[in-house]
């Protein structure tokens, strides 16, 4: 069923709710995602009316599911989400951008460096041995629109540490997907794979996250 569009008003509430005192940074990633980013081709134009609900606020409320000073890393990031949105609602966060596009690692170097946000971008694919080496032992690997959870889950499960968790932001079909890819996730070594909700009480349309643990080899089933 689809979900009433919000007023700007409405949305502004709850970007503020989000975003708290860093909206006005918030506001500018907004600003250059629906300039710059649809210029440069890594936004499509017939998303910049839904950026705040779509993008920002939907990426940003999956620190509900991120701990206090947390390592997190954002593979495929593209334009930045949901690695930027995070890292601008969660200044406490370690974020790292994982992107291999070089037109992308030069957009998303250029936002942070103009707006001093705390983030690093690396430009390479997550199965590199080089990313792995300057990314990996994180907490929590994001991940949004990028491929189906088996391929996300031997792209994420290196770059974690053991019990670190992988965050991949899912449509309709996340149930789907956990049917589908459940064994060959397992064999990967993620376990407790499950569907979670974030931002319920806040967005009209809550984000759909599939979380999974990665499990210390030496526990693994045979």
């Amino acid at each position: 069923m689809e979900h009433e569009a919000l007023d700007d008003d409405r949305l502004m509430a709850i970007a503020e709710q989000v975003f708290g005192s860093r909206l006005d940074l918030a506001m500018q990633y907004h600003e250059s995602l629906s300039t710059i980013g649809v210029e440069r081709g890594l936004i499509g134009p017939r998303e910049v009316p839904r950026l705040w609900e779509r993008h920002l606020l939907n990426c940003a409320v999956v620190g509900e599911l991120v701990g206090e000073g947390e390592r997190v890393v954002d593979v495929g990031s593209g334009a930045g989400l949901p690695g930027i949105p995070l890292a601008i609602a969660r200044p406490d966060l370690h974020v790292t951008l994982v992107e291999p596009l070089l037109r992308r690692t030069v957009y998303l170097a250029e936002f942070i460096d103009s707006h001093d946000i705390d983030v690093l971008v690396v430009r390479g694919r997550a199965e590199q041995p080089g990313v792995k080496k300057e990314a990996g032992g994180a907490d929590v690997v994001t991940s949004r629109a990028v491929a189906p959870l088996e391929k996300l889950a031997k792209w994420s499960m290196p770059l974690v540490h053991e019990h670190g968790r992988m965050l991949a932001l899912k449509g309709s079909s996340a149930e789907d997907e956990i049917e589908r890819d459940r064994d060959a996730v397992t064999r990967i070594g993620a376990g407790n794979l499950e569907l979670v909700r974030c931002g319920v009480d806040i967005l009209p349309t809550p984000t759909i996250v599939v979380r999974a643990e990665r499990i210390p080899k030496r526990h693994s089933r045979r």
